[in-house]
């Protein structure tokens, strides 16, 4: 953060901060999807579907998120965000039933649903080294990603499988984190001088007519293309870690162990490793969105995501050594990926759209992504893995195809 200004790294703490929080509580619920699914006695596909209630309003919440955030600015929504992450896991703590959680789960959604577009908006409009900022925001949500499973395993541990009072504490950090957050100084447009002619900041779109005119400004554009290749994918990215958890605990290489009077799931800790590879694959890849075209990165990783996505299960199959490789492999480039489509909004949107611009995206990537929840549940209630594995594949392909379409645009004749 050196070459960083005090600006640039109150902005940084800022996202970092509210970033790693949201994706601890959003990779914390896959941990407590075995304990629920013995718990209320459901299926698969039934929590599966409580689940996508929430994640639904994690994407469909980016919409209005983004237009706020050119409104009314990102600081004061990441606060918001971070006092609704708490209460929304109060709220679980107390779930006597699925339809409750569901609403909950809904509430946390909404709640997170603020940090895409609000923080992505600052990022681009207030850092002028966009390219480390990007890379230190991408690495602290790989942080909570990683945190989120280890820390909800080892609490279900300590606390022995009482997963209420695992969940009420799991609400303390974001309620300490909300305090941190509204103490931080930023100037959100030293980046893009967004100061018109007659002095007054630009607030994006104010009405529903410019709403409904920007909207259709962005879609008659290269944004249409960047929007299908973010929706494949979320599909893919949800698709894929729901579930995951409850798919290792069928592994033979990863069987549970009885300890000290404990039950412990090494597939969770093998969960938490393939996550934290991903602080170096978003690493990486923010740093490389200043070095090479964005479209290249995102060809790249949407090839590996295929060829993940059809090795995977045979290295499942072939021991423990192939299955931690191919894991490690896949939480990297899972991740990887995300730099490159985050750039490639602000590549191909105004600045004064921009954050109704991330609202799409993320409405694209967790809101359509979050079907993809329900379709992982049911699959494997009805078909198997290896039907869902090779529907990633798929999946992967489609975000391959919109990412070279990219590519051939933007390459001279």
């Amino acid at each position: 953060m050196d070459s960083m200004d005090h600006n640039d790294r109150a902005i940084t703490s800022l996202v970092v901060l509210s970033h790693s929080l949201v994706h601890t509580y959003e990779f914390a619920i896959p941990i407590f999807i075995p304990v629920w699914l013995a718990q209320f006695d459901a299926t698969a596909a039934f929590v599966g579907g409580t689940v996508t209630v929430g994640l639904a309003l994690y994407g469909i919440g980016s919409l209005p998120s983004g237009i706020l955030a050119d409104r009314v600015g990102s600081q004061p929504l990441l606060v918001g965000c971070l006092v609704g992450m708490g209460i929304a896991f109060v709220g679980v703590s107390a779930a006597p039933n699925l339809p409750v959680l569901a609403v909950v789960l809904a509430i946390w959604g909404a709640a997170a649903s603020v940090h895409h577009p609000a923080g992505l908006t600052l990022i681009t409009k207030g850092a002028n080294t966009r390219g480390d900022v990007f890379a230190y925001h991408g690495m602290s949500g790989n942080i909570g990603t990683a945190v989120g499973p280890l820390l909800a395993t080892l609490l279900l541990v300590v606390f022995r499988d009482q997963w209420r009072l695992v969940a009420l504490v799991l609400a303390l950090p974001a309620l300490a984190g909300a305090i941190l957050a509204a103490r931080i100084d930023i100037d959100e447009t030293a980046a893009v001088g967004a100061v018109t002619d007659g002095g007054q900041v630009d607030t994006g779109v104010e009405s529903m007519d410019e709403f409904i005119e920007t909207s259709k400004l962005l879609f008659a554009s290269a944004f249409v293309i960047v929007f299908g290749m973010v929706m494949s994918y979320g599909l893919y990215y949800r698709g894929s870690l729901t579930f995951l958890p409850e798919l290792f605990a069928g592994f033979s290489a990863i069987q549970p162990i009885q300890a000290f009077g404990a039950t412990f799931e090494p597939g969770n800790y093998v969960f938490a490793g393939l996550l934290a590879m991903g602080i170096l694959g978003q690493y990486i890849g923010g740093k490389l969105t200043d070095r090479v075209p964005v479209e290249v990165g995102l060809i790249t990783g949407f090839i590996a995501l295929a060829l993940l996505a059809i090795g995977y299960l045979p290295a499942a199959n072939a021991g423990l050594g192939p299955f931690l490789v191919l894991s490690a492999v896949f939480g990297f480039v899972l991740f990887y990926i995300q730099p490159f489509y985050q750039a490639s909004v602000a590549e191909y949107t105004p600045p004064a759209a921009r954050g109704l611009s991330y609202g799409f995206t993320y409405l694209g990537d967790f809101g359509v992504g979050a079907l993809a929840a329900s379709l992982a549940g049911a699959v494997l209630t009805y078909f198997s893995p290896l039907v869902l594995f090779a529907l990633l594949a798929v999946f992967a392909v489609l975000g391959g195809g919109f990412s070279a379409y990219l590519f051939m645009r933007a390459s001279p004749e």
